[in-house]
Formats: structure tokens, sequence, C-alpha cells
């Protein structure tokens, strides 16, 4: 078993070429201090650089026993003796330099918030840093994997839905956003601005050669907009409607239905008292959650306020 205390600190931590030098019990956070060891460098006037201080940089670490944790990395900086040029030495093994977090807990953040769908407060709050600093990380990381045209796999059905995302300036416009999903995965593949045939097509377009062709089934809400976008890249392809807008159309179909009958029969818009009026959350019902009372009351309104069947016929159809 292992006897030196800083050999066992060093090897907890799990960085390569690092030294612990120090571990501070803090009040909010665990502290440790590191210090990379590596070779003297050479400046690119082909002079070996002399020392030139020290730079103490304080990241955010993955938690440590259930603690909060910092990891304060003591940079080396280094100076030419000919040419005066002076720097601070990297290791990206341990941070990048655009990013206040290690790299492998930035890692692990872009993978709480990408793949598992976590809040980037909370995951925030599991570091215990700022809302900024993990979203900062998340960009910087996610970035690289969004970009990556390997993760356009194969796909057998996608889908396109719109998503109204922001109200801005003083008047309230809507700025929509059109989502691109791997169907058969239930996998977002990527978010386009807008919702424009234009945009659809030019990201259609910019596939590679072939991609197209492999997608059996396109899945649309209703939209005729979504609907000439496939027609156009995707011509192969069988289209499908999306259940929750057929629903959605079937049901205000019935209502429309309804409200039409209610007038015809009483001269008037749907009272507390009329049985139609009374059958209306009824009526949007799947018949298949109904319990035997429900269908009876239902039933018993129709009887009493669609003299005609015409609800019934819809509700039937529906």
């Amino acid at each position: 078993m292992e006897s030196d205390p800083t050999r066992m600190c060093a090897l907890l931590v799990g960085l390569p070429d690092v030294t612990v030098i120090g571990v501070g019990d803090w009040p909010h956070w665990l502290r440790i201090e590191v210090v990379s060891v590596g070779e003297r460098p050479v400046c690119s006037c082909g002079v070996a650089a002399h020392r030139h201080g020290v730079r103490e940089v304080v990241l955010v670490d993955l938690a440590c026993f259930g603690r909060p944790t910092r990891l304060v990395v003591h940079k080396q900086r280094w100076r030419c003796p000919t040419c005066r040029r002076s720097w601070t030495g990297q290791d990206t093994t341990i941070a990048s330099v655009r990013c206040a977090m290690t790299t492998r807990a930035a890692r692990w953040a872009t993978l709480q918030v990408g793949r598992h769908g976590r809040a980037v407060s909370e995951v925030a709050a599991d570091l215990g840093c700022d809302w900024h600093t993990v979203m900062d990380a998340v960009v910087l990381f996610g970035e690289v994997l969004i970009a990556d045209p390997a993760r356009y796999t194969t796909v057998n059905a996608l889908g396109l839905d719109e998503t109204l995302y922001l109200r801005e300036g003083r008047y309230r416009r809507q700025r929509w956003s059109t989502q691109v999903v791997d169907v058969e995965r239930g996998q977002l593949l990527d978010v386009l601005e807008g919702k424009e045939v234009d945009t659809c097509c030019a990201w259609f377009a910019a596939r590679p050669d072939g991609w197209c062709d492999q997608i059996r089934w396109a899945t649309l809400d209703l939209s005729n907009s979504y609907r000439t976008v496939f027609d156009t890249m995707l011509p192969g392809a069988i289209q499908v409607a999306d259940p929750f807008h057929v629903v959605r159309l079937g049901n205000t179909a019935l209502d429309e239905c309804r409200r039409r009958v209610q007038n015809e029969l009483f001269g008037h818009r749907g009272r507390k008292d009329d049985p139609l009026d009374r059958a209306r959350r009824l009526l949007v019902m799947a018949a298949e959650r109904l319990s035997v009372d429900g269908r009876e009351r239902l039933m018993g309104l129709l009887a009493a306020g669609d003299p005609a069947r015409e609800v019934w016929f819809a509700w039937n159809a529906n």
C-alpha cells in the first residue's frame, strides 16, 4: 500500500505530470494546490527560457468527497533572455485557456447538460460555482460536438417542429426556431433559426451526398411550410403527421360541431345548464379513458342536447 501522503494525494487528484503541494479545508470548498512538472521550454528564437515567477490560477473542479472543490494551479511563467519575450506555461490536460473550469469538470458539465438534460443552474449548484462558469464550459466543449459531422449518423425517420422561444421588443415580436429531430432515436440533430422553407431546405442541402436518400419517414405537424420542405428535399420519404396535431385537429372539428348544434337548437352559446356545454370535456377525452359512469353520463347528455345525433357521429369519427 502507498505510504507517501503526497503521492496518495496526487493519485486522488488523478492528473498526469502534476505534483500536489497543499490541501486546504476552506469554508465553502476544498482547496487543492498543484504544480505542473514539465521540461523547460525553448523560445521561438531557439534559446532556452528562464523562470519568471509563478501565477496562481483558481479553477472549478469536480466535487471531492461530496464537497465543491477548487484546483489552484501554480503556472510557471517563462522569459526568453535573448528576445525578452515572456509567457505563461499552459497544460491543456488540466484546463483550457478560455475556461474557468478544469477540463474534466467542463466535460462532465457538458455531459450533464447535453445528454442528461439537467439545468445549468442545477449543475452549477453541484459544483459550487455560478451559472456563467458552467454555461461557458458547455458552449466551449459543446460547439465542437455540434460541429462534428460524424454525429449525423444514419437517420431513417426525421421530424421537423417549430418552437416559440422568444418574444422581443416593445411589441413582443415572436421569434421561432425549427428543431430537426431523429425520431427513431429521440435525438435532437440541430436547431434552425426561424421556420421558413428556405432555411430548412438549406440545412438539408448542406448534408453529405446520399444522406437525405436514406430517410424513409418524415414527420411533421401538418404545417404547409414543412410539407413543402419534405416535398422538395425528401421526395422519396413517406410523410407522417404528428399524432398530437392530428388529435388536436379532430378535437377542433368536434368542438365546432358541438357549438353549431348548440346555436341551432338553443339560439345562444353554451351555458352551464345546457347538456352540450356540460359534455364538452367528456367529448374530448379518449373513449378508452372514459369510465363506465363517465360514458353513461356522456350518452345521457348527448341524448338530451343532440336530437339529430350530429355531435354523436362527430365524436365517434374522432
